[in-house]
């Protein structure tokens, strides 16, 4: 089935099974291989984007759900270089393997946008469906602190 999507901006036409989950389509067709599959049981949150602003799993996410909707990547978040968070990040540790590094990005992008002051208990809040192996955290938690401050 033929399916146009918003995807950072951009609209692309796609054939897309009635099946498909947005995760693959990103990947697979429209070659945005930022967003990870991990577990493809929405627990890791490797997978995460953002639709209309609100992350989601996108390895859980029919593809043609996301039909009229904006779709927002980690590709997209910096526009032609990186975001404020993605910069702390780097500079805070915050990035080791970095496998999770775009799920947790896009999930905190929504944090922040919504709540440009998140408190540490918001940000682990948030964070709970983002796993991470590398990090313990807390660089993360540094990074979104740096950001918070660079922000004001």
């Amino acid at each position: 089935m033929r399916l146009a999507l918003e995807v950072n901006g951009r609209t692309h036409e796609v054939d897309a099974a009635p099946g498909a989950t947005l995760l693959h389509v990103l990947r697979e067709q429209i070659g945005l291989t930022g967003t990870k599959e991990g577990c493809v049981e929405g627990e890791c949150g490797a997978c995460t984007v953002l639709i209309d602003g609100r992350p989601i799993d996108s390895c859980l996410y029919a593809a043609h759900a996301a039909a009229g909707r904006s779709v927002l990547t980690i590709e997209g978040v910096g526009g032609d270089g990186l975001s404020r968070l993605q910069e702390a990040m780097v500079v805070s540790g915050g990035v080791q393997c970095g496998f999770c590094t775009p799920g947790i990005v896009m999930t905190l992008t929504a944090l922040l946008e919504d709540n440009p002051a998140p408190d540490e208990t918001e940000v682990a809040s948030a964070l709970a469906g983002n796993i991470c192996r590398c990090t313990g955290y807390s660089q993360i938690l540094d990074a979104v602190a740096a950001t918070i401050e660079e922000g004001q």
